[in-house]
């Protein structure tokens, strides 16, 4: 990560303005969790199940990127460290959910799924156009960009899942839609996970103890 990522995202304006898009996130994500985990409950879609979770876990990982907002890149890493191992649990747990809906069988609710799928990916467009210009930051800015950014992925495969269930008349619309978006998930933690471990490094070397051990 360059030096430019870490001096010009730690200024205190930009610090600010950041976590006033990191709040209107948090609502949104938060009550499209609630909104999609209803819906998926009534319409038996995995995927609807999936991206409920997907907007919990981005409104968690908003929450703590606003609690280090402006602090130290050890601790923005550290966090996005967090968030990483966060989201490839996430792709793991829905991998196993969608085994778990093809043994079980059943044809979700078509109507239902892309109803719910086009809110999300309204909302999560709003989100990601406000987070736009922070995609180049640090590990952590990083991560809640890619987050953002695969949820309208996300959403956009959930409303094909719907309209492939119509269609079909099968579950299997659905479940594969689950599990793209898993590995989905899980491709993003790899990458946030591999930045943070870099800028543990970089933050590290520039630790005062380490200047000190270097003398």
């Amino acid at each position: 990560m360059s030096s430019r990522c870490d001096t010009h995202y730690h200024d205190t304006a930009i610090s600010r303005a950041y976590a006033r898009v990191l709040w209107v996130a948090l609502v949104v994500n938060g009550t499209m969790f609630a909104v999609e985990l209803t819906a998926a409950f009534l319409s038996r879609s995995v995927a609807l199940q999936a991206d409920a979770l997907d907007f919990l876990g981005d409104a968690a990982n908003y929450g703590l990127s606003l609690a280090v907002v402006g602090m130290h890149l050890r601790w923005r890493a550290r966090a996005a460290l967090i968030k990483g191992l966060t989201m490839g649990l996430f792709g793991i747990w829905v991998l196993a959910t969608t085994v778990w809906r093809i043994h079980e069988g059943g044809v979700p609710e078509a109507h239902m799924i892309t109803t719910i799928g086009t809110l999300a990916l309204l909302a999560n467009l709003s989100v990601t156009a406000m987070l736009f210009k922070y995609r180049d930051g640090d590990a952590n800015m990083r991560s809640v960009w890619l987050c953002s950014r695969n949820d309208v992925i996300a959403n956009i495969a959930v409303i094909g899942a719907g309209t492939g269930v119509w269609m079909s008349g099968t579950f299997w619309p659905d479940v594969l839609v689950g599990a793209v978006i898993a590995l989905l998930a899980l491709t993003a933690a790899i990458d946030v996970v591999r930045r943070a471990r870099a800028e543990l490094t970089v933050a590290k070397q520039k630790s005062p103890a380490a200047v000190e051990a270097a003398e």
